[in-house]
């Protein structure tokens, strides 16, 4: 049984050691979240691909500010009675051609260009809240990776304690001072954090993956967050930033801007119900009641059946609809921005500058532990109590600060800017 755990100790280190040195080989990007939102404003794919979007909306409000081309028509004759082709000289053949322009009535072209005007301002929205969401993965995992990177440092200063003691047990137990349940006890904790270790690198890879796509970083870097955690005080009016975040938030903006179109939209289906009206000149060599006639068409289609009554009810069923659809989000964005800086309040106070004071505190005890162990003035349990309490503490210590940065990503996220600078 023993022989068996030994063995797997062995075979857990020996992959620890791999990882290592797989992580020492790997080219270390050493990076400040500054740095790293830079790199992600220019660099990132989603982003680049979305702007397109906007400039193809763009290129449609150009189309409609276009004029209908004029039709130019003609009809003459291809051969005569004595199999002359197109043979016109001396008032011979046929020939009639008729020009003519169509021009809309009711408005219908200054409401086109206004529609696609509006699709311009819901592909800017949806870019600025695609942004907004891909910041906010960028902080989150950024916080994330410089958690753990955290968290691995807390299990090293352990497992490098728990090693040295396990070497000092050993010997004594060889001289017959400890018991090998002793040994075992101490072999079973620094398996247990090695363990967590492991753990803790398998979730620094998933992340790596998510930044490196982010940021449009090369496959073999390692990101290293470089972080300087600050737990500044900042008063907050929910009620302002709740309507701030009316005039920022991509995705309330494109449904409100989608409402607008469907409302301009219902306005073109009334004015398409107007006729449009077609001008022209004609000119005719032979077929009319004179020669070389030349007269002017004006054409219109009488509404009479289709008063496009149909796309009109439907318009404005549309834009109905859509208007609730901005009701409940200016609902939702209200209590996105009240919930965030609630939650960031709290975490404020879960960091407050006593309670970092007693963390510090909490480093020396540890290290006067240590001693007091070494020295025999502590017992095997009582350390191992202490040791595993010290431990929790930390991880809590780095789990609000997380908390904190995470809560800065909501706030800044349900408000649609940067309210609250982050790290």
């Amino acid at each position: 049984m023993i022989t068996r755990y030994i063995r797997t100790v062995f075979i857990l280190a020996l992959l620890i050691t791999v990882a290592r040195g797989a992580h020492a080989q790997t080219d270390t990007l050493k990076i400040t979240f500054k740095d790293a939102e830079k790199a992600f404003l220019d660099k990132n794919l989603n982003l680049l691909a979305q702007k397109y979007n906007v400039d193809a909306a763009q290129a449609l409000v150009k189309q409609a500010k276009l004029w209908d081309n004029p039709v130019l028509s003609t009809d003459q004759n291809i051969t005569d009675a004595n199999k002359k082709y197109f043979d016109h000289s001396s008032g011979k053949g046929q020939v009639f051609v008729q020009l003519s322009q169509l021009i809309k009535t009711a408005g219908k072209r200054g409401k086109q260009i206004q529609i696609a005007q509006d699709g311009v301002q819901i592909q800017q929205a949806q870019f600025n809240d695609l942004l907004r969401n891909l910041h906010y993965n960028l902080l989150l995992d950024f916080s994330q990776v410089a958690n753990l990177l955290d968290q691995r440092k807390v299990y090293q200063t352990e497992i490098a304690s728990a090693t040295n003691m396990v070497n000092a047990i050993e010997k004594s137990y060889q001289a017959g001072n400890n018991s090998l349940k002793d040994v075992i006890r101490l072999k079973a904790l620094n398996f247990g954090l090695q363990n967590d270790l492991v753990e803790i690198d398998r979730q620094i890879n998933d992340l790596q993956s998510e930044l490196k796509t982010l940021l449009t970083a090369n496959e073999t870097q390692f990101i290293s967050p470089q972080i300087t955690f600050n737990n500044t005080d900042t008063t907050l009016n929910a009620a302002t930033l709740a309507e701030q975040a009316k005039t920022l938030r991509g995705d309330y903006l494109a449904n409100k801007y989608l409402y607008d179109q469907n409302v301009h939209n219902l306005a073109l289906q009334k004015a398409l119900a107007v006729p449009d009206i077609t001008i022209g000149s004609t000119y005719d060599q032979h077929s009319s009641y004179a020669n070389n006639y030349i007269g002017l068409e004006i054409s219109l289609p009488l509404p009479l059946f289709n008063r496009n009554q149909g796309n009109i009810k439907n318009a404005k069923l549309t834009a109905q609809s859509q208007e609730y659809t901005v009701q409940g989000n200016e609902l939702q964005l209200k209590n996105d921005v009240y919930s965030a800086v609630n939650q960031y309040k709290l975490s404020q106070q879960l960091l407050s500058t006593n309670e970092t004071d007693f963390y510090n505190k909490y480093d020396q005890l540890y290290n006067s532990m240590q001693k007091s162990f070494q020295q025999k003035q502590v017992g095997l349990q009582e350390f191992i109590d202490f040791f595993d309490s010290y431990r929790e503490t930390k991880l809590k210590i780095l789990q609000q600060q997380l908390n904190l940065q995470k809560a800065i990503a909501d706030l800044n996220f349900a408000v649609g800017t940067t309210v609250v600078t982050p790290l």
